[in-house]
């Protein structure tokens, strides 16, 4: 999603919830960045039709990175955040973790082009404990991956954040939330198509607060509603006690 792809639609996504074999990781599935639609290279193209540099300024603003942070970015895919968010904050620690071998190539030769020392892990978000360690992180990011996983996987990587937050530590996620008008909700449809909607709908639907809450997080809100052609993205704010 060219650095707007990203914005754009959870369907265009590297979402950890399906099925693939990749070095380092046993057989487990996850949706590839733009699901049904097209080959991963063309992702970050696409996501910079969906108001992607928006949502993501607005996320970047709610992490507020501090010098000594250490920043795990859930389901990186190509980069385009975790680079974002080192250049606010070049000091700070970012770390991204995606199963798909073929984007985290991608975000490594972006990284390195533009000289940012950034680190990269692959593996998926429900096991970030036995890639990091507990309570290694300051902050969790995640964007465009909650909405095409199933509702079992949307705990278990909500719970994988909470483990490896340090106590006090914050939750920013930017996803597909409640589809409040008619319009949102017709142009969510494209989301659907690409994804499915046994995945998708319960984020339409507005469950997320409430499954982050179940995680233990508290203080949970949604903190910005973003209007895009494949419907709204929330920036979603949440803390570990």
């Amino acid at each position: 999603m060219g650095e707007a792809l990203r914005s754009a639609s959870g369907s265009f996504k590297t979402v950890r919830c399906r099925a693939a074999e990749t070095s380092g990781m046993t057989d487990r599935a996850f949706t590839p960045a733009l699901g049904r639609f097209a080959p991963t290279r063309l992702y970050d193209p696409v996501a910079a039709l969906l108001r992607e540099r928006l949502w993501r300024s607005l996320l970047a603003m709610h992490v507020a990175p501090q010098p000594d942070d250490v920043i795990i970015d859930v389901g990186c895919g190509t980069g385009s955040l975790a680079l974002l968010l080192n250049r606010v904050e070049p000091r700070a620690r970012l770390v991204g973790v995606d199963p798909d071998p073929d984007v985290l190539a991608m975000a490594r030769r972006k990284a390195d082009a533009a000289g940012a020392a950034l680190q990269w892990r692959a593996g998926m978000g429900d096991v970030l404990e036995e890639i990091l360690g507990a309570s290694s992180a300051s902050t969790v990011v995640s964007s465009l991956v909650l909405h095409q996983c199933p509702i079992a996987m949307k705990r278990a990587i909500l719970a994988s954040m909470y483990a490896v937050l340090r106590p006090g530590g914050k939750l920013v996620v930017a996803d597909y939330g409640l589809q409040r008008t008619r319009l949102m909700r017709l142009a969510f449809r494209l989301v659907q198509l690409a994804d499915g909607t046994a995945d998708t709908q319960p984020n339409a639907d507005g469950v997320l607060p409430r499954l982050m809450s179940e995680a233990g997080f508290r203080d949970v809100r949604e903190a910005e509603v973003v209007s895009t052609l494949s419907g709204s993205i929330s920036v979603y704010v949440a803390r570990r006690d």
